[in-house]
C-alpha cells in the first residue's frame, strides 16, 4: 500500500547541507498501527511529512499503492493529502474562529461534497470520537483531550487510508494520553496508522510494530514486511485504451481539491468578526477616499461651467508625422465649432434642439481618413526642395526587425527586446505600446528598444558623433554601437545587447517587491574596442518563424531547436564602428545604442517577400494559410444575412437585373411578374393571354404603373411575415398592393420567398467554414511590406522656419489631388487645440486625483493589515495546506477577505456620502441663488463601491502571494 524507497531528504543551511533522512526504506501494511521512535533530530517529523505530502524528499521514491510520486505535481499532493491522508498534531491544530462542526466539515468542503453529506459526515466523526453534543462549541471552549478528539475527527472525516499521528499525546496528561491511545487503537483495525512519538511505553503498550529512527536512518523494525513472500505474478496489464484514458483524467479531475470562493469569504468572514473593532477602523479608512470622490461627484453631479483652454504654444524637433490611419484634431474641432455657429441662425421666440451628438458622430467619421503614403512618398521623392529643408525623411514600415545573439546557452532576442518584461517591470500589452511608439518614445528616452534606424545624413551624422573606433556603416548588415559622452554604455543595453546575462535579472522586480535580499551586478565592467567591434548578430525574417506541417503553416517559435537552426540561418549582422556624441553637439539624431542603415530594412522587405509562406499567401489570397480556411470576404459574408432582408434586396433589384442579362434565373422572372414588370420575359407555362389577363386584373392603368407600384411596395415590406400569413405588420399601400395580387401572383411570391428563404438557410449552415482572420491581417503577422508603400513618414526639418515650408509644400501637394488622396499629418510643435470644457469637470478631476491619493493610500494600508492578518493566520495556513488546501485556496481566502473590507469600506463610504449630501445643499441654498442639488448618481455609487473592491483585492494580491507560498511544515510550527 505504502512504500519508501531509499529516501533522502537533505536541507541547505547556509553554505552547509544537513541530511535528515539517510536512504530510509519502509514498507507498510494496509492494517496497522506503526510508530516511530527516536531522540529529537533523528527525522521521525521529517519522515511523517514526506508520507503525508507537506514536505518534498530529495531521493529516493514515495509509492502509493504501486503508484511512484516522482512526477506529483502539487495538485497531485494536495488530493493526495485531501483523501489519503489524516493528520493528527500535538497542539491539535484547529482554526479557533471556527466552530468544532466547522473544523472537521472544512476538509469534506475541499472534497467538493454537498452541503448536507459534509454535516452528516461531519456530526458522524464526532459521535465516533464522543463528541457528539460539542458541535457548535469554539475550540478555545474544550479541554485538551476534547480538541485533540476534535483533531481526530477531522482526520477521520475523509476517510483516508492513512492517519499520520505527530506526538498525540504530547501535550495531554495520563489519563487522556490512553483514552486517546485508546482510540487510536481501533481505528488502526481498519486503517495504516503511523505515529511519532518519545513515550516508548505507550508504544510498546499499543503499537503493533515499531520502528527506531536515529540519525537519519532505520535502525530496527520488530515487525517488517515479509520480503520473502512470492507475490502472486500479474498477468501484463494491457495498454490503456482512450476510454481508459479519459476516465482516469475525470476521475483525477473529480479528486481535485478546490475550495470555492463563499467557503473562503466565511473563513474570513469569522475571522473579521473575531476584531470587529480593527476592521471597523480599517473599513473607515479605506472609506474616506471614496467619501470625498462621492462628494465631488455630487457637486459636479449639479452644476457645470465652462472655461477657455489655454493654446498650446510649444516649439520642439519633433518631426511632421503622417501615418496611414490618421484624424485631424484641428478639422474635428474646427468642423463642430462651425457647425454649431450654423445651427444658431433662427429666432430665440421658441427653444430649439442641438444635433451635438449627430454632429460629433458625422465629423468624426469624415475626418478620420487612409493617407495614401504610396503616392505621397512619390511626391516626396520627385520634390527637390525638400533635401535643403530636412534633415532626413524616414520611411517606416510595419516590417519587425527581429535580432538575435547566439551563445553556448542558446539564442536570445535582441530586438525586439523583452527585458523590461522579464523583469516583471512592464507587460507585454505596455511593451507592444512603447514599440509603437516609434521614433518619438526614442525621442524623449522613453524606447525600449535598443536598436534604432539610422538617420540617412551622414554629414549630419559627422558633425553630431565622432567615430571612436572603426568606420561608419556602409552595406545593409553593418550597424555601430553608440556610447555616451564619458565613452559608457548603459548597463540595461548591455542586458538588452546579451553583454551581461540578462537572465540574472528575470522576475527581478517581482522579487523585490516580494521582499526578497536581491543582488544586481554594480561591478563596472570594461570593454575593449576590438571585443565590442566583434560583436556579431543575427536577423531573422518573420516567415522563418514559420514551418508548413500538414498543408498549414504552423508558429515555431516556441521550439527551442527550430529557432538555433533559424537563427543559425540568418543574416550576420557586425558592429563596424563605435560612435561617441560630439561634445558641441546639442542634440543627437541616433535614439538607440545600435544605429542600422535604412537599407537593412528593405533587405528585411525583400527577404519577407521572396519567403515562402508569403508567396503562398499572394497566390492564395483567399485562403488561410495558417488555417486552410478561406476568409471571409465581403461576398461571402453577405451569405449569412438573414433570409428576410436577402428576400427584400433580391425582389426590389429584379428590374435593374432584368435590364442587365438576358439570361434571367426564374426566381428573378418570378419576382417581376409579382412586381408587374412588364419588361420580364413571360415565364415558361404561361401564355401571353394568361399573362395580360393577370395585368388587367391588377387594376393598373398600364403595366409601367403596376411596375412602379410593385416595386415600391415590396422595397420595404416585411416579406417574412407575408410568408407566415401574418399581414398586421404592413401598411395601407403594401396591403393595397398584396390585395391587387391575383392568386397565382400570390403563389409565384411565396414560391419566390421558399426558393429564398431556402438558400439562405444553407449560406448560413455554412457560415463557420471560415478563418477568423483575413488576408491583410495574415500579412501583416508575416511583416509583410512594399518599399513604396510606406507605414509611416517622418518629415524632420532642419528648423522651425523650414517646418514652415515643409507644411506649405504638403497644403500644395493636397490642392493638387482629389479629396480621397489629401494627407492629413500630426504637426507635434505646430498642433493647436482649443476648445470650451466645464470648469467643474476640470475641477473634479483635479480633486478626484488628490482623493484619488488618499484611497490609494488607504488600499496600501489595507495591504499591510492583510499581510499581518497572514502573519496572525500562519498556522492556519498549515493546517489548510495539511488537510489538503491548494496554494490557489490560500489566495483565494485572503483574497476573500480583502474583498470583504473593501465592500464595507466602499459601501460605508456611500453611506456617509449620502448623508452629508443633505447639510452641503443646505449651505449652497444659503450662499448663491443657483438651484444647485448636489446628489451621487446610483451609477456612480455602484462603481465606487466596485472601485473600493478591486483596489483593496489588488493591495491584498501580494500578501495573498506571500500566503500561499508559506511552507505547510513551518507554518504548522508557528505559535
Amino acid at each position: 500500500m505504502l512504500s519508501l524507497k531509499d529516501i533522502k531528504k537533505d536541507y541547505v543551511v547556509g553554505d552547509s547541507t544537513v541530511s535528515a533522512l539517510k536512504g530510509v526504506s519502509i514498507d507498510f501494511r494496509e492494517n496497522e498501527f506503526v510508530s516511530i521512535l527516536g531522540p529529537s533530530g533523528c527525522g521521525k517529523t521529517t519522515l511523517l511529512n514526506i508520507i503525508g505530502g507537506l514536505d518534498r524528499y530529495t531521493s529516493g521514491d514515495l509509492n502509493i499503492n504501486g503508484k511512484s510520486t516522482k512526477d506529483f505535481k502539487d495538485c497531485d499532493w494536495d488530493s493526495y493529502r485531501n483523501h489519503s491522508i489524516g493528520f493528527v498534531f500535538q497542539s491539535y491544530n484547529l482554526i479557533p474562529h471556527q466552530t468544532v462542526l466547522s473544523n472537521v466539515e472544512l476538509a469534506l468542503t475541499l472534497s467538493g461534497v454537498s452541503k448536507s453529506e459534509r454535516r452528516e459526515r461531519a456530526v458522524k466523526a464526532l459521535e465516533q470520537v464522543g463528541l457528539g453534543d460539542q458541535l457548535h462549541k469554539k475550540p478555545n471552549q474544550m479541554s485538551g483531550g476534547q480538541m485533540q478528539r476534535v483533531a481526530i475527527a477531522r482526520a477521520l472525516v475523509n476517510e483516508p487510508d492513512i492517519l499520520l499521528a505527530d506526538e498525540p499525546t504530547g501535550a495531554l496528561d495520563t489519563e487522556t494520553s490512553v483514552q486517546i491511545m485508546e482510540l487510536l487503537k481501533s481505528i488502526s483495525k481498519d486503517k495504516l496508522i503511523i505515529m511519532v512519538t518519545h513515550n516508548p511505553e505507550l508504544a510498546m503498550k499499543y503499537s503493533s510494530r515499531i520502528i527506531k529512527l536515529l540519525d537519519g536512518k532505520v535502525i530496527d523494525d520488530s515487525d517488517p514486511l515479509d520480503k520473502n513472500v512470492v507475490e502472486p505474478i500479474k498477468k501484463p496489464e494491457k495498454e490503456p485504451t482512450k476510454a481508459d484514458k479519459k476516465a482516469a483524467k475525470k476521475e483525477r479531475k473529480k479528486l481535485k481539491t478546490s475550495m470555492s470562493f463563499l467557503t473562503a469569504l466565511s473563513l474570513s468572514r469569522n475571522n473579521l468578526m473575531t476584531k470587529k473593532a480593527r476592521t471597523l477602523l480599517t473599513s473607515f479608512a479605506g472609506s474616506i477616499g471614496i467619501i470625498g470622490i462621492a462628494l465631488i461627484l455630487s457637486i459636479s453631479n449639479g452644476v457645470q461651467l465652462y472655461i477657455d483652454q489655454v493654446q498650446s504654444d510649444t516649439l520642439s524637433s519633433y518631426p511632421l508625422q503622417i501615418t496611414k490611419t490618421t484624424a485631424s484634431i484641428g478639422e474635428i474641432m474646427n468642423t463642430m465649432a462651425k457647425n454649431h455657429e450654423d445651427s444658431a441662425n433662427h429666432d430665440k421666440d421658441k427653444v430649439y434642439s442641438q444635433n451635438a451628438m449627430g454632429e460629433m458622430i458625422n465629423t468624426l467619421m469624415e475626418e478620420t481618413k487612409v493617407n495614401n503614403l504610396e503616392k505621397f512618398k512619390k511626391y516626396l521623392d520627385d520634390n527637390s526642395d525638400l533635401k535643403d529643408l530636412t534633415s532626413d525623411v524616414q520611411y517606416t514600415y510595419a516590417t519587425t526587425l527581429n535580432v538575435f545573439t547566439e551563445s553556448d546557452s542558446g539564442v536570445m532576442q535582441v530586438n525586439p527586446s523583452t527585458l523590461l518584461e522579464d523583469m516583471g517591470y512592464m507587460s507585454s500589452t505596455q511593451m507592444e505600446a512603447m514599440s509603437m511608439s516609434g521614433s518619438m518614445g526614442g525621442m524623449m528616452g522613453m524606447g525600449t528598444d535598443v536598436w534604432s534606424e539610422m538617420i540617412d545624413n551622414e554629414e549630419l551624422i559627422d558633425k553630431q558623433y565622432d567615430v571612436i573606433a572603426g568606420r561608419l556603416p556602409e552595406k545593409y548588415n553593418e550597424v555601430v554601437l553608440v556610447v555616451d559622452k564619458n565613452n559608457e554604455i548603459n548597463d540595461y543595453v548591455l542586458y538588452s545587447l546579451g553583454l551581461l546575462d540578462p537572465s540574472s535579472l528575470n522576475g527581478i522586480v517581482r522579487r523585490a517587491m516580494a521582499g526578497e535580499d536581491i543582488s544586481v551586478d554594480s561591478e563596472q565592467h570594461v570593454y575593449t574596442y576590438d571585443e565590442l567591434l566583434d560583436l556579431k548578430f543575427k536577423v531573422v525574417p518573420t516567415p522563418d518563424f514559420y514551418k508548413k506541417k500538414d498543408g498549414v503553416w504552423e508558429d515555431m517559435t516556441g521550439d527551442e531547436s527550430y529557432m538555433k537552426k533559424a537563427v543559425a540561418n540568418g543574416t550576420e549582422i557586425s558592429v563596424v564602428g563605435i560612435l561617441r556624441p560630439d561634445e558641441d553637439a546639442s542634440s543627437a539624431s541616433i535614439s538607440g545604442a545600435i544605429g542600422y542603415r535604412h537599407d537593412l530594412m528593405t533587405y528585411l522587405i525583400d527577404e519577407v517577400d521572396n519567403s515562402e509562406i508569403v508567396k503562398e499567401q499572394k497566390a492564395n489570397p483567399d485562403i488561410d494559410v495558417f488555417t486552410g480556411l478561406k476568409f471571409k470576404t465581403d461576398e461571402n459574408a453577405a451569405d449569412t444575412d438573414s433570409s428576410s432582408e436577402t428576400v427584400s434586396d433580391s425582389t426590389a433589384d429584379t428590374e435593374s437585373k432584368a435590364d442587365k442579362t438576358a439570361d434571367s434565373s426564374d426566381t428573378d422572372k418570378k419576382a417581376g411578374l409579382v412586381a408587374g414588370d412588364s419588361s420580364m420575359e413571360i415565364p415558361e407555362g404561361m401564355t401571353e393571354e394568361q399573362y395580360k389577363a393577370l395585368m388587367e386584373q391588377s387594376g393598373a392603368s398600364d403595366t409601367g404603373e403596376l411596375a412602379d407600384m410593385g416595386m415600391n411596395a415590396m422595397g420595404s415590406m416585411d416579406m417574412s411575415a407575408i410568408q407566415g400569413g401574418d399581414m398586421s405588420s404592413l401598411t395601407e399601400t403594401q396591403k393595397k398592393y398584396i390585395a391587387s395580387l391575383s392568386d397565382e401572383q400570390m403563389e409565384l411570391m411565396k414560391q419566390m420567398l421558399k426558393e429564398q428563404s431556402d438558400t439562405n438557410a444553407d449560406q448560413l449552415a455554412n457560415s463557420g467554414k471560415y478563418s477568423t482572420s483575413n488576408y491583410d491581417n495574415n500579412m501583416k503577422t508575416l511583416g509583410y511590406s512594399v518599399v513604396e508603400d510606406p507605414d509611416s513618414i517622418n518629415i524632420y526639418p532642419v528648423d522651425f522656419a523650414s517646418k514652415e515650408k515643409i507644411i506649405d509644400i504638403i497644403d500644395d501637394y493636397n490642392d493638387s489631388v482629389g479629396e480621397e488622396d489629401k494627407i492629413e499629418y500630426t504637426d507635434y510643435v505646430g498642433l493647436m487645440m482649443s476648445s470650451i470644457t466645464s470648469i467643474i469637470n476640470a475641477i473634479s478631476y483635479v480633486l478626484i486625483a488628490f482623493v484619488a491619493i488618499s484611497l490609494v493610500v488607504s488600499s496600501i494600508m489595507i495591504g499591510i493589515i492583510t499581510y499581518i492578518s497572514v502573519l496572525e493566520r500562519t498556522k492556519e495556513i498549515g493546517i489548510l495546506r495539511s488537510i489538503g488546501a491548494s496554494k490557489r485556496d490560500i489566495s483565494r481566502v485572503f483574497n476573500a477577505e480583502t474583498v470583504i473590507v473593501g465592500f464595507v469600506a466602499g459601501a460605508l463610504g456611500i453611506i456617509i456620502s449620502y448623508l452629508l449630501t443633505i447639510p452641503i445643499n443646505m449651505i449652497i441654498a444659503h450662499l448663491t441663488d443657483v438651484p444647485i442639488r448636489a446628489s451621487i448618481p446610483v451609477s456612480a455609487a455602484v462603481i465606487l463601491i466596485a472601485i473600493s473592491v478591486c483596489l483593496t483585492l489588488i493591495a491584498g494580491l501580494f500578501p495573498s502571494r506571500v500566503a500561499a507560498k508559506k511552507d505547510p511544515v513551518i507554518a504548522l510550527r508557528t505559535e
